[in-house]
């Protein structure tokens, strides 16, 4: 079938983007796959999850 290459490419595309965390480009790649005729069964989180890096602060060494 011709969509098969499609759908493979999507998905192959949309893991890409669901590793980078883009929400919506995901939900654009989903609405594409709608249209070829393939059901996505994880959908993208409308709140993006953020991760912060914080490195603990150190005591503060005082002159005595």
């Amino acid at each position: 079938m011709p969509n098969d290459k499609l759908i493979a490419a999507l998905l192959q595309e949309r893991a890409g983007y669901v590793a980078r965390n883009l929400t919506e480009r995901i939900e654009a790649i989903d609405e594409a796959l709608r249209h070829a005729g393939y059901e996505v069964v994880e959908t993208a989180t409308t709140e993006p999850k953020t991760e912060r890096a914080i490195k603990p602060r150190g005591r503060k060494k005082r002159n005595d």
